[in-house]
């Protein structure tokens, strides 16, 4: 028996040329094997998958939808090693949906070179309602690299006048780039998003994710387009990125727990943001939050979490903002417990609780620098601000003082404070 259960455990670990295990997968290794699958490097057990093989034209024209779903489905049902090809050219293909569960032993490897796009038409996508279809998501898969060179152009300058949601909170968002579902240990490097429709990336009800040296751009004022929103989600960690869009850079929402935020760089876009929390019945905890060592440079807000003024209780605590240099930010620290209806009279039923924000410096275009409006019923505690030296660069155009602003907020100091706490 103990010998059998060693032989499993030697297997599982070799997850390369094994099995996958809950709490056994290597991702150091996963990522050793991004890398070298962007170029083409893989082992001699790992069979090819090309969209040319399955009829896909590179030619930017010719709409590949059906070679780039065959493809997968040849690749996923492969019992064995596989990787799927997308090879340098342009490839026009509207929405695909990549589903599991797979055969494959190891990691489904998918190699993007060229330049995927979407198809331009909202029609393609449901049209503009509540049932909307996302561009291109995976769902149901229990190991998954998405690696390369390659780049996915959205072409959302096309639809972003579609996006209502300047004028009502509850609008309906445009088509997501990539978006991520029941997906479980996964590796998204070196790819580049440009232009989506809405988000750049979504992830939800998945888990043990890491984005490596991703690079997601759109105008900074294009509507709604986060870069990587997240939801009932564990395990998920982003570094090496580059984040420059019309919305937050991401976006942590109900039930994201264990996020690890680490040398991203972010701007333009409304900056790192926790929320919106209390939105919906039943909302799971946020919690195990951690945003370190990244810049934020011309962003709308620095680090935010924010709820609505709604019934819905929840939690949001165990969260960390260090080490972070904001350029020019608006709103560098705030908490936002009045979002989307300032006017109405019942106040947030989320706890905020444990936030520390620790070594933030930079340049600050807002008087009132950092901002801590939280629930008049469930006040915020333990709320840590340990060493922040922001000054203040915007326009000179009033006598008023470079400030804190607390509301309902337990809030403890240390070391040196700019602007000054609050009183």
């Amino acid at each position: 028996m103990v010998v059998a259960f060693a032989i499993v455990i030697i297997l599982c670990l070799a997850f390369i040329h094994g099995c996958h295990c809950e709490g056994l997968f290597n991702m150091a290794a996963a990522l050793h094997t991004a890398k070298d699958a962007a170029s083409g490097i893989v082992g001699p057990g790992v069979k090819a998958f090309s969209v040319l093989e399955h009829g896909a034209k590179p030619d930017g024209k010719t709409d590949s939808s059906i070679s780039f779903r065959r493809t997968f489905e040849a690749a996923c049902n492969f019992h064995g090693n596989a990787m799927m090809v997308i090879p340098g050219g342009v490839f026009l293909i509207g929405p695909v949906l990549f589903s599991g569960p797979c055969f494959n032993p190891s990691l489904l490897i998918i190699q993007v070179n060229g330049t995927v796009k979407a198809q331009p038409n909202m029609g393609y996508y449901g049209g503009g309602g509540e049932d909307d279809i996302d561009w291109i998501t995976f769902q149901a898969i229990d190991g998954l690299i998405l690696t390369g060179h390659g780049t996915f152009h959205g072409q959302g300058s096309k639809v972003w006048r579609f996006n209502g949601c300047s004028r009502k909170s509850n609008c309906a968002r445009l088509p997501a780039t990539l978006k991520f579902i029941k997906v479980t240990h996964a590796i998204i490097r070196g790819i580049k998003s440009i232009d989506p429709k809405g988000f750049h990336i979504m992830i939800s009800m998945s888990r043990n994710f890491r984005f490596f040296k991703v690079d997601l751009r759109a105008p900074g004022n294009s509507p709604n387009t986060d870069g990587i929103h997240m939801s009932k989600s564990d395990l998920v960690k982003i570094s090496k990125t580059i984040i420059a869009t019309g919305d937050d850079c991401v976006s942590m929402i109900h039930g994201s727990t264990n996020i690890s935020i680490n040398k991203v760089i972010c701007g333009p876009g409304h900056g790192f943001s926790i929320g919106s929390l209390g939105h919906y019945d039943d909302e799971a905890d946020v919690s195990g939050i951690i945003v370190k060592n990244c810049s934020l440079r011309e962003t709308k807000n620095g680090v935010r979490i924010k709820t609505y003024k709604t019934n819905s209780p929840s939690k949001a605590w165990g969260i960390i903002f260090q080490d972070l240099i904001m350029t020019r930010v608006r709103n560098p620290i705030i908490i936002d417990q009045e979002y989307g209806n300032k006017k109405h009279s019942r106040s947030s039923k989320v706890r905020i609780s444990d936030v520390h924000y620790i070594n933030i410096r930079g340049t600050s275009t807002s008087k009132v620098a950092v901002d801590l409006l939280c629930s008049a019923s469930n006040p915020c505690r333990g709320i840590h601000i340990d060493n922040v030296n922001l000054q203040y660069a915007g326009p000179q155009n009033d006598n008023l003082p470079f400030s804190s602003s607390c509301r309902n907020a337990k809030v403890a100091y240390r070391g040196f404070q700019s602007p000054p706490p609050c009183r």
